[in-house]
């Protein structure tokens, strides 16, 4: 269940500091790059360059076909950053009932509220983006599925995969902590409480624990 206050008998079990800790902050950057590349290299199987490179010096393909399509995977991916945060919005207001709030902090964009989640609910928050915009993209891909349009619309699912990094290791993180675990995120910090009888028995947070 999801709470707008923290139940009395819950105590701190863990933090997820994504900003502060400088650990997690590049565990998760790394991740980013790593799945950008295997994703990048994945498309020039699927699509090669070869297969329309040769056709730049064509006038009326660059301007029909290239520009728009640059502009629509540059654009896309604007709009995208947004409709991510979005979507983590929705549902951690759907569960919650509690407005979430918006922000951006030099290299990521967030969303949080006030309010706790427990595990598959926060599960469903943390993974919802990846999980509907990667099927969106995917299906995408599977019409356009050659030329520059895969690249257009294959840009925007290595953004969403390689964006997902911080929500990935979030939810690794999450499957690791005692069933009855509730999560408050305020956005980049999640920290992670456990009933005061759990805790006792996991011995609540141990130095090397908050990795």
């Amino acid at each position: 269940m999801c709470h707008k206050q923290l139940p009395e008998g819950f105590v701190l079990h863990d933090t997820i500091d994504l900003q502060g800790n400088r650990r997690q902050f590049w565990t998760v950057n790394l991740l980013s790059l790593a799945l950008a590349a295997v994703l990048a290299v994945a498309g020039v199987f699927i699509a090669p360059f070869s297969g329309f490179s040769s056709r730049f010096s064509d006038e009326g393909y660059l301007l029909t076909q290239v520009l728009p399509a640059c502009l629509t995977g540059l654009f896309g991916a604007v709009v995208y950053l947004i409709v991510h945060e979005l979507t983590h919005g929705a549902f951690l207001y759907a569960f919650t009932r509690v407005r979430p709030k918006f922000g951006f902090v030099g290299w990521a964009a967030y969303c949080g509220n006030s309010a706790y989640c427990d595990k598959p609910h926060y599960a469903v928050v943390a993974l919802s983006p990846l999980v509907i915009w990667g099927a969106v993209f995917g299906i995408l891909n599977a019409f356009f599925h050659e030329g520059i349009w895969f690249w257009a619309i294959w840009l925007l699912q290595i953004i969403n995969v390689s964006g997902a990094s911080g929500d990935v290791f979030v939810f690794c993180k999450l499957l690791r902590y005692p069933k009855g675990v509730l999560v408050g995120d305020t956005g980049l910090k999640m920290s992670v409480y456990a009933p005061a009888r759990e805790e006792t028995a996991f011995g609540g947070i141990k130095k090397g624990d908050n990795i």
